[in-house]
């Protein structure tokens, strides 16, 4: 609905402004915090920011199929229009402003260096239907970051062109899917633990196996002995996450893969969470068949938005043969071809085909490479080092405030988990999350993983400095004070933002996806 009153100026209340109280404005502004209406509300559907000379009388070619009626676009002058998106851009939360405590999906700062390498021209403006000849810089890239990734995590082989994390699952699966055909066996189960993230059942369904839950212990990691009961002739395989959802390292790794690989079974397990382990632990020396990386969470490129995202997935000796095309292949003067078919030279004749149209994203494996060539092997070892400090530095900082379920068992990795356990009845997670966006940060990840109450993930990055994390420590701790001496206050958080608590229910079921004028939508009536 329109807040324009017919006299043009628009009535500032709690509701619009998103403030209580004294802090009501007649603009909605709070300072430099500026109230911004819908694009509908400031210009008119009758106007237009830019003049138009009357249209020559062509005869249509639309067959009958044109508009009847206003397209309904408001019309803005320029300044408005470049104010109007400023003003909305000024209410997003962005790494750039301060630190993003998501677990999860790792939001850490991208180096600028990384930006500009992806910008340069040959990468930039180059075309997948290129001849191979003229590309060479190109494959260059691809082929040495293959190189640093098979490297990193001892594997034997690694597909490149998957396009995010979910993508790179697939191919891992069906990887392993070909495998089994190729053997003559018919085994449909996968075993998916409650502890891994949440596509790795969905993938599995998707390529078709079933899944089957295997149970956690108490410390939240795989029930291993469980794990060995269910192996048997039909089961694939098994998907791990490691280090786990709950932010913890699988120590029977080893012995899962050795159990499931004498059941003949392989392993796959989710690589997003490879940015605690980097430099310090290959995926390979723990019995792992397939694993994928994004490398917009372990190699910095930008996340979120939709992406563009990139997940390659590195193979063992046992799956390399299945693995899509196509790859990078290098000649000893130094040349590099493309594998881009099956009966080329019999060079890759078990392949299960390919992923994507064409080689996977120039611009996320370019800022990879700049991100690993600028760490070097000893600065990628202190990545996942200063991942898991940082992480471990919040979780004992906030564990006597907050339920901790499993401190009690032992360091954390990248990620520190909490819980509801604890707050005064009327008090739960989103009560916590809301307040710390009056204290200026995105909140962490609520109510994930699900095998915890009202789960709060705390996923900080290396990239923190210790006084940003006892800033947000300081913050979360008030919050958590507050909630247990049972502040109403707390319970209409956020205060202070551009728009107060939303019903996130009633906007998720019965959205208002087209807007409307409050004065035609009466006259209609």
């Amino acid at each position: 609905m329109s807040n324009l009153n017919p006299s043009g100026w628009r009535p500032t209340t709690p509701q619009a402004s998103g403030a209580a109280g004294d802090d009501v404005t007649f603009t909605g502004n709070r300072a430099l915090m500026l109230e911004e209406a819908l694009i509908f509300e400031i210009g008119s559907t009758e106007t237009t920011g830019v003049d138009f000379g009357t249209a020559p009388k062509a005869t249509s070619r639309l067959g009958g199929l044109e508009r009847g009626d206003t397209i309904g676009l408001p019309g803005l002058s320029e300044p408005e229009t470049v104010r109007h998106y400023t003003r909305l851009s000024r209410q997003n939360y962005a790494i750039d402003l301060g630190l993003f405590p998501l677990g999860s999906c790792t939001m850490k700062h991208n180096p600028r260096l990384n930006e500009k390498m992806a910008r340069l021209p040959g990468f930039a403006d180059i075309h997948p239907l290129q001849p191979v000849d003229t590309v060479q810089g190109a494959l260059g890239v691809i082929n040495e970051l293959a190189q640093w990734l098979i490297t990193l995590t001892g594997m034997h082989g690694v597909a490149m062109t998957p396009k995010a994390g979910a993508h790179g699952e697939l191919c891992g699966i069906l990887c392993i899917k070909a495998a089994l055909e190729a053997r003559g066996e018919d085994r449909r189960i996968l075993l998916v633990p409650t502890s891994a993230h949440g596509t790795n059942p969905a993938t599995a369904a998707f390529a078709g196996f079933t899944v089957e839950d295997i149970p956690a212990t108490p410390d939240g990691r795989v029930d291993l002995e469980a794990l060995k009961a269910r192996l048997g002739p039909d089961v694939a395989g098994v998907m791990i996450t490691n280090p786990n959802t709950c932010g913890l390292f699988e120590r029977d790794m080893k012995a899962i893969s050795d159990a499931v690989h004498a059941a003949g079974g392989y392993v796959y397990c989710d690589g997003a969470n490879f940015n605690a382990i980097v430099g310090r632990v290959r995926p390979g020396d723990l019995g792992i068949d397939a694993m994928h990386i994004n490398l917009h969470k372990t190699f910095s490129t930008p996340h979120g938005g939709g992406g563009p995202g990139s997940g390659p997935v590195v193979l063992s000796e046992a799956l390399s043969p299945y693995g899509p095309l196509p790859f990078t292949e290098l000649y000893a003067d130094g040349h590099i071809t493309l594998v881009e078919e099956e009966t080329v030279g019999d060079r890759h004749p078990h392949t299960f085909g390919r992923m994507t149209a064409f080689q996977g994203q120039m611009g996320m494996f370019t800022r990879a490479l700049t991100y690993i060539l600028s760490h070097g092997a000893d600065g990628l070892r202190q990545v996942a080092e200063d991942s898991v400090l940082n992480a471990n530095y919040v979780l004992r900082a906030m564990e006597d405030v907050l339920d901790a379920p499993f401190a009690k068992f032992g360091p954390c990795m990248h990620e520190a988990i909490f819980s509801d356990k604890g707050l005064p009845e009327g008090f739960s997670t989103i009560d916590i999350a809301k307040g710390l966006i009056d204290e200026g940060f995105h909140p962490m990840t609520v109510y994930f993983p699900l095998v915890v109450h009202g789960a709060m993930l705390v996923e900080p990055t290396e990239t923190e400095s210790k006084a940003t994390l006892d800033q947000f420590i300081g913050a979360l701790r008030s919050i958590a004070n507050r909630a247990k001496q049972g502040d109403p206050a707390l319970k209409a958080a956020p205060a202070l933002a551009p728009r107060r608590r939303l019903d996130e229910t009633a906007a998720a079921r019965k959205p208002v996806l087209v807007w409307k004028d409050a004065a035609l939508a009466q006259a209609a009536e």
